[in-house]
This record gives C-alpha cells, sequence and structure tokens, in this order.
C-alpha cells in the first residue's frame, strides 16, 4: 500500500515526539508527584488513621490507590486490542489518540472536585485520567515505524522519553512553587493550590497534543474502508497475531518486557508513597525526589541508546533489568532522606533508558512488510497495561499481607529478575 509520509521527515518526527512532551506531565504530576501525596494527605485523618471507606469496603489509602490503578490498566488491557484493530482498518489511528488523550486530560481536570471525603469521587476520576492515558500511548506508539526508518527508532524514541521528562519538569516546578508559596500567585494555602495543579496538567495535555496532532500524518497508507469497521477491525487483530505466533523472538521478548516491566511500573506508580508512608518525608522532599529522578532520566536515556548502537538492544536493556534488582534489593534497607535522594538518582539513571528502548525494540521486531503497526502495538501495550495490573497489585497484597511497603519493593526483584531470564535470550535482527 502507497505510503504518504517521507521517512524521518524532521516536522512530523519532532510532532511526535512532541505527544510524549504533552502527556508526560500526567505522568509525573498525577501518577508519581502532587495526586499520591495530596490523596496521602486528604485520605489521612488528624488522628493519623489512613483507612478509607470505599462503596462500603474498609481498606488501607494506599492499598486502595494500589487496586484503583490495577483496574485502570486491565480495563485498558481489555479495551484497546479490538479499537487498535479498527484504527488499522481505517486508518484512524490518529482519531483514536485524541479521542484517549483529551478524555484522560478531562478526567485530570475534574480531580479538582476532589477534596477528600468524596474518595470514591477521587478514585473514579484517577482511573478514568489512567485508562486515557495508558490509551493514548498506544496509538502514539504505533506511529514510530511509520514515520522513521528503523536506525532511527532508539535516538528518536529517546528524544520523545527526554522531551516529556523535560516538559513534565517544568510544569512540576510551576506547580511545586503554588503549593509551597500560594501567595505569589494570589491562592489561598489549604487543598487549592493542589487542586488547580490538576486542572493545568488537563490544559497542558490537551493544549500541546493538538501541537503534535496537527503534525502527524492522518491516513500514511491511504487506507479505505468499507463494511463495518467493528467486524474489520476483529478480522485485522487477528490476523496480525496469527503473525505473531510466527514471531518467536517478539513473543519472547514481551514475556519477559511483561515481568520486569511490572517492577518498573509499580516504582513509578507508587515510590511517592513509599516515601511519605516508610519514612516520613514531606511533601517538599518528595518532589524533590521525583525532580531528581525526571532530570537524571534524561541523560539515562539518551546514554542507553547510546550504549544500544554499540553492544544492542538487548544487551542494553539486560544491563538495566540487573541494576532495578539492584534498586530493589536497596529500598528494603534504605531509611533516610539521603538515601532515598541516592536511589532517586540510580532510578532515574536506568528508568528513562528501558522506557524508551524497550518501545523501539518492539519497533524493530514488527515485520517490516506490514500496516498494521496499532495492532502490533496493542499486543506490546495489552502486555504493558496488564503487567502493571500484576505489579501494582502485587505490591499492594505484600503490603497489605506485611504491613510494610519494605517488603513490596523487596517482592518486586522477582518481577526483575525473570524479566531478565527471557529477554536476554531474544534476537533483534532489524
Amino acid at each position: 500500500m502507497q505510503k504518504t509520509v517521507h521517512l524521518n521527515d524532521k516536522r512530523v518526527t519532532t510532532g511526535w515526539c512532541m505527544y510524549d512532551w504533552a502527556n508526560s506531565v500526567y505522568s509525573l504530576t498525577i501518577t508519581t508527584a502532587v495526586f499520591p501525596i495530596y490523596y496521602e494527605a486528604v485520605t489521612t485523618s488528624e488522628s493519623g488513621n489512613k483507612t478509607v471507606e470505599f462503596f462500603g469496603l474498609t481498606l488501607p489509602n494506599t492499598v486502595l490507590y494500589s487496586y484503583a490503578l490495577s483496574a485502570s490498566f486491565l480495563i485498558t488491557a481489555l479495551l484497546i486490542p479490538l479499537l487498535s484493530g479498527i484504527a488499522d482498518y481505517s486508518g484512524k489511528k490518529k482519531l483514536f489518540l485524541r479521542a484517549f488523550a483529551y478524555f484522560g486530560a478531562l478526567a485530570c481536570g475534574g480531580m479538582y472536585f476532589f477534596i477528600g471525603d468524596n474518595v470514591e469521587f477521587g478514585i473514579l476520576m484517577a482511573v478514568l485520567a489512567s485508562i486515557g492515558y495508558s490509551g493514548s500511548l498506544v496509538f502514539y506508539d504505533a506511529f514510530l515505524p511509520e514515520i522513521a526508518t528503523v536506525d532511527q527508532y532508539d535516538k528518536l524514541s529517546a528524544k520523545g522519553y527526554s522531551l516529556g521528562y523535560i516538559g513534565s519538569v517544568i510544569l512540576l516546578i510551576l506547580n511545586l512553587l503554588m503549593i509551597e508559596k500560594p501567595e505569589w500567585f494570589g491562592i489561598p494555602e489549604g487543598s487549592l493550590p493542589a487542586r488547580i495543579a490538576f486542572v493545568t496538567v488537563a490544559a497542558w495535555w490537551i493544549g500541546f497534543s493538538n501541537f503534535a496532532l496537527r503534525r502527524l500524518p492522518t491516513n500514511p497508507y491511504n487506507k479505505k474502508t468499507e463494511g463495518r469497521w467493528v467486524s474489520n477491525g476483529y478480522r485485522e487483530l487477528k490476523k496480525v497475531y496469527r503473525q505473531i505466533r510466527q514471531l518467536p523472538d517478539m513473543k519472547r521478548f514481551v514475556v519477559g518486557f511483561f515481568f520486569y516491566n511490572a517492577g518498573v511500573q509499580a516504582v513509578m506508580y507508587l515510590a511517592s508513597l513509599f516515601g511519605a508512608k516508610e519514612l516520613e518525608m514531606a511533601t517538599g522532599e518528595l518532589i524533590l525526589t521525583v525532580l531528581i529522578i525526571q532530570l537524571v532520566a534524561i541523560g539515562g536515556a539518551y546514554g542507553f541508546a547510546f550504549l544500544s548502537k554499540k553492544r544492542g538492544n538487548i544487551y542494553s536493556i539486560a544491563t538495566m533489568i540487573i541494576i532495578w534488582v539492584v534498586v530493589c534489593l536497596l529500598a528494603f534497607f534504605v531509611s533516610t532522606s539521603v538515601e532515598f535522594y541516592g536511589l532517586a538518582f540510580l532510578v532515574g539513571l536506568i528508568m528513562g533508558g528501558i522506557q524508551s528502548l524497550s518501545r523501539a525494540t518492539f519497533s524493530k521486531l514488527i515485520p517490516a512488510d506490514t500496516t498494521d503497526h496499532a495492532s502490533f502495538f496493542s499486543f506490546y501495550d495489552v502486555t504493558f497495561n496488564v503487567s502493571i495490573v500484576f505489579g501494582t497489585l502485587a505490591y499492594g497484597v505484600i503490603e497489605h499481607l506485611t504491613g510494610s511497603m519494605r517488603y513490596s519493593a523487596l517482592g518486586l526483584s522477582v518481577f526483575f529478575i525473570l524479566g531478565f531470564l527471557l529477554v536476554r535470550r531474544t534476537r533483534v535482527s532489524r
């Protein structure tokens, strides 16, 4: 099928990277920094009680949050495969990207109305925002093989993640100033500054998404739709999954990715709660930790892309997985803020690299002659989402049983070890 986009067009690739800039503010402000800390604060009573009522159930606040994240990613995993098949059949990836981005951003804006006594509403907004974010990534990632040549995947993926880290840090600093010095902005102290931060995420995400969407191709393969989208989308998905059965290295990599990504995402989503609950760190200290991770991750993404160029993708990913195991072991023993900052530096070094190289590696495993990139990436992103379900669920269950997040962190090392054993046997030929 004839393509209408020139590969490596700088205007298009920059637009693609800018969606990372747009959506990463959700990943940083909502999932990692401000919202988890805000949630912990407003769901802890004046007497220090950290249990909450959720539709008649009584749960520790952090356990409920872990379970809610697990539910959001499970819902996304059920939705995405069929939608990706429809997107591939119709050539409407950009339409689906826009829909999920707007949906997630509006849910972030809805968090403004979460004030602590309406826990059910706050958790619902968190789940919907997560679905919007995760769903948009499937269609966003699927553009990579359509706008660049194979030799540019590692570098372009790293550039996207790096721009995301930079953009999210800029907004986080602005929000941090607003939270710590509300009088500078004419805002009263209390919960309002954090709630306004959620609205800024929504505005940033929608605004810069539009910049990216204007540059991304609408239908690069000029696909013509005939008949029913749903039934034809389902057939498109079945065709791709039959192809995947014939690709042993792709299957091996994705299973390994399932395990190590479960650990990576659990650390990313729950690190702030770990610092708040286990080390009793103040909000300013926790956000400083997040800033360290984000800034170091920029160098990590490019550094491991360079290592990949010299030694290959699998070597780079396996190296990072070993470091992740060390992080889990150290987290069990960390006891001071300074030690936690050091651990954050190590996490940042490997977080950017493992995320960008995982996406680039999977792109290289997709057959060169296919046009069904969204369906192939649905396989990757369903794995991504289900792995987060297992990672955050395991984290929450271990804390529930042991009463300590330290054992949860230690338990995540098992996911990384299993991922290492599978990934190191993968061969990337493209």
